[in-house]
Parts: structure tokens; sequence; C-alpha cells
């Protein structure tokens, strides 16, 4: 079973993104702070990290380098409800080796092809 850490200040999001992915056969937890997040994280314990890009508290680059700090072999997506010019942060993507931009809202259906993408293999 794939075991899936997803992170986002907004709880009827983290909500909805769960119920779905379980339904779907994921693992998932769920924390709308950053800060515990990282006090509650176990290496080795996730498959993949969803992670909410802006947050007020920690942005999710700033979670991304944390978690990369306890294990740098995690996969990690991020959710943005922002526009993003991808070929301006090309260069810091592949310095921070994220793969994926998920734009929110999205469907539980996109994310879940997603995770299974990322995770194959």
């Amino acid at each position: 079973m794939v075991r899936i850490l997803l992170v986002d200040d907004e709880r009827d999001i983290l909500s909805s993104i769960k119920k779905g992915l379980t339904a779907n056969g994921f693992e998932v937890d769920t924390y709308d702070s950053p800060q515990q997040a990282l006090e509650e994280f176990k290496p080795h314990r996730y498959d993949l990290a969803i992670l909410d890009f802006k947050m007020p508290s920690m942005t999710g680059f700033e979670l991304y380098r944390e978690l990369k700090k306890r294990q740098p072999d995690i996969r990690v997506n991020f959710l943005t409800a922002f526009d993003m010019d991808f070929d301006a942060i090309e260069s810091v993507l592949l310095d921070l080796d994220v793969k994926c931009f998920i734009q929110k809202p999205t469907t539980i259906a996109k994310l879940v092809e997603q995770i299974r993408r990322e995770t194959a293999g």
C-alpha cells in the first residue's frame, strides 16, 4: 500500500483529498501544520509527500528542504492554487528534484493518476 504525507493549511482540502485517496487504496496522513508534520515525520514511512506550495507559517519549499534533510530520497509533489511559469522556475525545480506541481483545484482522478506515476516501480 502506498503511504502519503499530505500537508495543506486548508482543512477542507485535506479532508476531501484524504477521503478520495483513501477510497482509491492509499494510506494518507494529513497535517494542516507544516511544523507538526516535521515534528511527527519518520524517515522511510512515506512513499510520497504532497505539500501545499503556499502556507502561512512555512512554505512548501521550506518544508521540502527540511524533509529532504531527514530523508534525502523522499519524493515530493507540490499543490498550488497559483498559476506558475514553470519555464522560469525550471532550474529551481531541477535543483530541488521536484517533478510535479499539481494545480488546485484538481480532481481525485488526476491526483490518483499522478501518484501512481510517481510511485510506480
